[in-house]
């Protein structure tokens, strides 16, 4: 049977399939795919570069003959391992970058076997145009509650805690992979691509009921070298505000605590303060990085806080959020896991009393 004769499956029918399956290379899968996708590809990263290769030195015919045996030994591999163990009624969608020949490959092999096996119309690439839209529309509709809260305040473990308690929650920095600040790099975790950290938030965004509450941090337009997406940073600049109002020795302790894996590779930090020279001068940053370098954590964030962190906070919260002068505050003089416990409580019921 041709797969032109079946009606075209749309990325919001998905759902309705078994199995969700991306034919396309290790490489593009990695950089994004569908949530829940498994990667079966009908060329690796290598065979697709040689066919490439081939289709510009040698043209289009010499380039699909090299290719089909590729893919066809491919799919044998695919049938014989991963695929092995489906019933007689597996129902898979596959898809690839637009829905074309690698896709309709697999598909025309699944379904010769017996399997009704569909192709996703547009393929990856019509997913992509589904994850900007749902941002652009479900952005403006979010009854969000903004979380903000100077450096060290647990603003995220707060947010796990409404979380844990039920409320509807988007942590940026968890779809991000990455903490926020200049030292938020997460040890041995690389942040994902633009187009994966897009890919989360659209899919927390589909999940959630747009008349509840909606709780997210107070982030920057930039986490890491990752852009939130404008239409929900505008949301954010336009949603009314909670400050966790934590003491500076509160502060510090859970810094040393959350930071506390910063000290093992004390070089990498004091290259990374490096970065601050321009901001806070030589003499300064010359004295941050000896006290990286000796491990000293407890002197050199006391004075991050003071020095940078703190001022700038005064100062882009005014700038950035437009109800800043009517937010709600939530003290938190402890910042303990029982303490943390406690302040979402609290911002539960501010929020709950507006």
């Amino acid at each position: 049977m041709s797969v032109t004769h079946r009606p075209p499956v749309r990325v919001a029918d998905r759902h309705a399939f078994d199995t969700l399956i991306d034919a396309r290379s290790p490489a593009e899968f990695a950089l994004d795919h569908i949530p829940g996708a498994i990667n079966c590809p009908v060329l690796d990263d290598d065979e697709r570069r040689i066919v490439g290769t081939i289709y510009k030195q040698q043209g289009a015919f010499e380039a699909r003959r090299v290719g089909g045996a590729m893919v066809a030994a491919n799919l044998a591999r695919h049938l014989r391992e991963r695929f092995a163990d489906r019933p007689a009624n597996w129902k898979p969608l596959v898809y690839c970058w637009r829905g074309g020949l690698r896709s309709g490959s697999m598909v025309t092999w699944l379904r010769l076997v017996g399997w009704d096996a569909q192709q996703l119309a547009g393929g990856y690439k019509s997913f992509r145009h589904h994850v900007l839209a749902q941002i652009e529309a479900l952005s403006p509709q979010l009854k969000l509650q903004v979380l903000c809260g100077a450096t060290g305040s647990a603003k995220t473990r707060i947010l796990a805690q409404l979380a844990a308690r039920g409320e509807q929650v988007l942590d940026l920095e968890d779809c991000a992979s990455h903490k926020g600040s200049l030292l938020g790099a997460l040890p041995g975790i690389a942040q994902p691509s633009q187009k994966r950290f897009e890919t989360r938030i659209a899919s927390v965004l589909e999940s959630l009921d747009v008349s509840r509450t909606l709780y997210v941090e107070g982030e920057s337009a930039r986490i890491g070298r990752l852009s939130v997406p404008l239409p929900l940073v505008a949301r954010m600049r336009a949603a009314p505000c909670v400050e966790v109002v934590a003491t500076p020795e509160a502060r510090l302790a859970y810094l040393l605590r959350d930071y506390a894996y910063l000290g093992d590779d004390r070089e990498a930090l004091a290259s990374q303060l490096g970065m601050l020279k321009e901001l806070q001068g030589k003499e300064t940053v010359q004295r941050w990085q000896a006290w990286a370098r000796t491990g000293d954590l407890p002197h050199l964030f006391a004075e991050l806080m003071a020095l940078h962190y703190d001022p700038h906070y005064e100062r882009s919260q005014a700038r950035h959020f437009q109800a800043w002068p009517a937010r709600l505050r939530v003290d938190a003089p402890d910042l303990s896991d029982q303490g943390i416990a406690a302040a979402a409580d609290a911002v539960r019921s501010v929020v709950g009393g507006v």
